[in-house]
């Protein structure tokens, strides 16, 4: 049976709404997931478009935080493996925010506190939403919360994560400003970690002000 239903999420406009999905295939099911999507999807110019067949990756939503250090104008940020990277870069271990997924019944602020402490050995004392966005829509679901969270810098460092999970992750603590370069470098070259350091590079001052 076909599966019918209108995005509500899609509502700033009179454009196109209507989804329907003929046939959901699960092709692969591991800690990722993948399905086929066979569906039509209503036309800007109005009726149902043709049958279309899409694969889907299918992720949990995730959680970024940037740890910002408002009194030394410090960022924390986090180096590990990253195994996408291998084939695209020279070096793939990425410079990155605090990150994880998350479980059922989790809210993203549980994750982020679970994920600072984890991977960098901190506590946050405030989480400040960035945004929320996809990253890769074209073919994936994940759906990224990303925040800014209070932290004291001073004597963050070392070498965290967990073992268990295959996790081996430097902390760096890095004057903003040295940040900023890494990024106008390229050393920098991650979506969560560029938008959220352009995102207080715009309201650094704002944010100094509240948490100072």
């Amino acid at each position: 049976m076909a599966e019918s239903f209108s995005p509500v999420a899609q509502t700033l406009d009179a454009g196109p709404k209507r989804v329907d999905v003929v046939e959901r295939e699960n092709c692969f099911r591991g800690f990722y997931k993948l399905d086929r999507l066979h569906l039509r999807h209503q036309l800007f110019a109005g009726g149902m478009g043709p049958l279309i067949s899409r694969e889907l990756f299918v992720r949990h939503d995730a959680v970024c935080v940037l740890p910002y250090d408002p009194q030394r104008d410090e960022v924390v940020m986090i180096e590990q493996f990253r195994v996408g990277a291998m084939d695209k870069c020279a070096n793939p271990w990425l410079i990155e925010l605090v990150a994880g997924l998350i479980d059922k019944d989790e809210q993203p602020e549980e994750v982020a506190h679970r994920e600072a402490e984890e991977e960098a050995g901190l506590s946050f004392s405030a989480l400040l939403p960035i945004t929320a966005y996809f990253p890769s829509p074209g073919g994936s679901n994940e759906f990224v919360h990303l925040y800014l969270g209070r932290c004291v810098s001073s004597g963050v460092g070392g070498i965290h994560g967990l073992p268990e999970e295959g996790e081996d992750i430097q902390v760096h603590v890095w004057p903003f400003a040295r940040a900023l370069q890494a990024m106008a470098d390229g050393r920098i070259n991650n979506a969560a970690s560029i938008i959220a350091l352009q995102w207080l590079a715009l309201n650094r001052d704002q944010v100094r002000e509240a948490w100072v």
